[in-house]
């Protein structure tokens, strides 16, 4: 897939009008909890990251794929894309970024839809923990309307990526909405996958570079190595 192009036009649709699309499952790699594989994630994190100073040695780059905190509908006067998080979401951010931070998996960029319930997420995320706050970010409408757009937000994702990251940066963070977000973890992976509000897919490839991670991994080929999740 080629990663030097430059983001496609999207229509203005509205992001959340979402309907459960069924995926498909995929033989050879199951769904793993945040808990079984803690342990297993801290060490490969660690060992599986080679010096970027080095560029004869494969690099382990990591790919979160967060979807936005439980937003409010209490105010129906409001438009979608301004509609605020709720308590309960507030919440389950504040849970989500420490248990990130425990993980090890603390993005250096940061892409985001510009819809006021993914800014309040990470928001609270940047108040709790400090290397949120010290990531890049760049907010990117049209995050906010691929993800109504069916099998389109895996490709969008991969061109945003290259386009804002560095080779000296390992781990980004990308966060939107359904479906989109579960269609792209699901197509990056090869797994089926859910992503409930506030659940982070946590992808790992090997390349050089953003470009070169893409290109071998494909579709398919990234790593599920958790889905973490508030509780």
């Amino acid at each position: 897939m080629n990663c030097s192009g430059v983001l496609l036009p999207l229509a203005n649709t509205t992001a959340e009008a979402f309907r459960r699309v069924p995926l498909p499952s995929t033989t050879g790699i199951k769904r793993k909890s945040f808990y079984s594989t803690r342990n297993s994630l801290v060490v490969e994190a660690v060992e599986g990251q080679a010096s970027p100073d080095n560029p004869a040695e494969s690099i382990a780059r990591r790919l979160i794929l967060l979807r936005h905190a439980h937003s409010s509908w209490e105010n129906r006067s409001l438009r979608d894309h301004d509609r605020p998080l709720s308590k309960s979401g507030q919440a389950d951010a504040v849970k989500v970024s420490h248990k990130l931070q425990k993980l090890g998996w603390i993005p250096e960029l940061i892409l985001s839809s510009d819809a006021l319930r993914t800014r309040e997420t990470l928001k609270i995320m940047q108040e709790q923990v400090r290397g949120f706050l010290e990531a890049k970010v760049h907010f990117i409408s049209s995050f906010y309307s691929i993800a109504a757009m069916d099998g389109q937000t895996a490709e969008h994702l991969q061109q945003a990526i290259c386009k804002y990251s560095k080779d000296d940066i390992l781990t980004v963070m990308c966060m939107g909405h359904n479906r989109g977000w579960e269609e792209a973890a699901s197509a990056l992976s090869g797994a089926s996958i859910e992503l409930k509000t506030c659940n982070a897919a946590l992808l790992e490839a090997t390349g050089k570079s953003w470009e070169e991670a893409f290109s071998l991994a494909g579709f398919g080929g990234w790593k599920l190595q958790a889905v973490v999740k508030p509780d």
